[in-house]
């Protein structure tokens, strides 16, 4: 399924060493030519320090050859960078090494204070953070990553904030938590990353801030998909966070694949949330359309059962080739069934379990104990008709009392913030009796 692949548009906004694992997974899951992928791999290595990985690909795609001059020269000049910059954080190295000074260090909340100690206490150089900071560059290029993490989280401390280098820090933290698979620490970073962007918004211009948006929505991926609110997390932002939803509609609507997904597979929130995707959904339509986004659209939006179902099954397929979706095959299409169940439901009161079965692309027995255990699990209010092979649907009548209940029960609430916006636009004064919770105002 490379025709719904992403990884050429989602690989736009990560760093070089974020694309590697996706490489691999296509690799693994034969999606392209496995030489096509080794010389897509060397391409992005040769732009980074992995010089002794390179060599090793190049001799996987070229066997049968000697490995380039050039090769061995750029891993010379690595290992010559490699030194020279280790010079330059020898003693810093030497008090990171020490852990009664690493305690002394812990106990410091000003980064500022905590320079002037090092300079004074252990003759530490003044431009130690920027030699830390290309350093731990340097080893992130070179794909240590997690002496990377270790030296910028102490750069993060001792930057100030609007120093030129504190938001790459910041990347570079996120990137190497990713990287090492450090899931809860890269959703801190992720979320102190987020706090940045969005309180230095105002002061950048407009496209330095949708080009840092659009990176985050993309990085933010692969921690919402490894944790375990993540899937909630997720919506929340992409979906009810309005800088970030422009930011989708705007420069990669693609990413309503993922927000879907999770959606879908949401349980607890899917019922309160898809009013408000399917919206999007339908605004983007003529940007952006996949079977998952359209697997909505069919159900929702034109009430199409067929195109539902047809469209089921090429969520399979898709699901399975996405390299932040394959392990979720089997619950998106366990959920997916089900919200094809009670649309139906809610336009039929008696179904033949032969027809449900074609609708959930299941066998009828299949079906039918599907079926046994939404009403078993309490999650369906229906009786099934053996001989028959009908399931009859039970019925939920709502009185008339709970509709006006339900019509009205914000009113209050929207009379008053009415009153409010009146006095507002008029210039009185408010009283203050009217902004206290729970305190009408007529």
């Amino acid at each position: 399924m490379a025709v719904f692949d992403l990884t050429n548009r989602l690989s736009q906004y990560f760093d070089r060493h974020l694309i590697l694992p996706f490489m691999e997974f296509l690799s693994d899951n034969n999606v392209y030519d496995n030489k096509e992928l080794i010389r897509g791999k060397l391409e992005i290595i040769s732009k980074t320090k992995m010089a002794r990985y390179a060599i090793t690909l190049h001799h996987d795609l070229y066997p049968l050859q000697d490995i380039p001059k050039s090769y061995h020269e750029n891993l010379n000049r690595v290992l010559a960078e490699d030194k020279k910059l280790k010079e330059r954080v020898e003693k810093i190295a030497e008090v990171m090494n020490d852990p009664e000074v690493m305690k002394t260090i812990s106990n410091f909340r000003d980064g500022s204070q905590l320079y002037e100690y090092l300079t004074t206490r252990h003759d530490i150089s003044k431009n130690i953070t920027e030699d830390m900071y290309n350093y731990a560059k340097f080893q992130f290029e070179c794909g240590n990553y997690e002496f990377t993490s270790q030296y910028l989280y102490f750069v993060r401390i001792l930057l100030p904030t609007n120093d030129k280098f504190y938001l790459n820090t910041l990347w570079g933290i996120l990137a190497s938590e990713i990287l090492l698979q450090n899931f809860d620490a890269a959703l801190e970073e992720l979320n102190r990353l987020r706090e940045y962007i969005d309180t230095n918004a105002a002061f950048w211009p407009a496209l330095q801030t949708l080009q840092q948006r659009t990176w985050f929505v993309h990085w933010s991926l692969f921690v919402f998909f490894n944790n375990l609110d993540g899937l909630d997390l997720l919506v929340d932002l992409f979906l009810y966070q309005p800088p970030y939803l422009n930011t989708i509609q705007t420069v990669c609507p693609h990413i309503l694949r993922y927000l879907t997904t999770a959606v879908i597979i949401n349980k607890s929130r899917r019922r309160s949330v898809l009013k408000d995707l399917v919206k999007v959904i339908q605004q983007e339509s003529y940007s952006y359309r996949d079977p998952i986004t359209e697997f909505i659209e069919c159900l929702y939006v034109n009430f199409d059962f067929d195109g539902a179902q047809h469209k089921l099954l090429e969520c399979e397929s898709v699901l399975c080739y996405d390299f932040f979706l394959s392990n979720l095959v089997n619950e998106f299409i366990e959920n997916a069934r089900l919200l094809i169940f009670e649309i139906f439901c809610r336009i039929h009161e008696c179904i033949s379990i032969n027809m449900l079965s074609q609708k959930l692309n299941m066998t009828p027995d299949a079906a039918e104990q599907w079926i046994v255990n939404l009403i078993r699990h309490a999650r369906l209010d229906a009786k099934i008709d053996s001989k028959l092979g009908h399931v009859v649907m039970g019925t939920k009548a709502v009185s008339p009392y709970q509709q006006v209940i339900e019509k009205t029960k914000n009113l209050n609430s929207r009379s008053h913030f009415l009153a409010l916006n009146i006095h507002k636009k008029l210039g009185l004064k408010i009283p203050e009796s009217s902004t206290q919770w729970g305190q009408d105002y007529y």
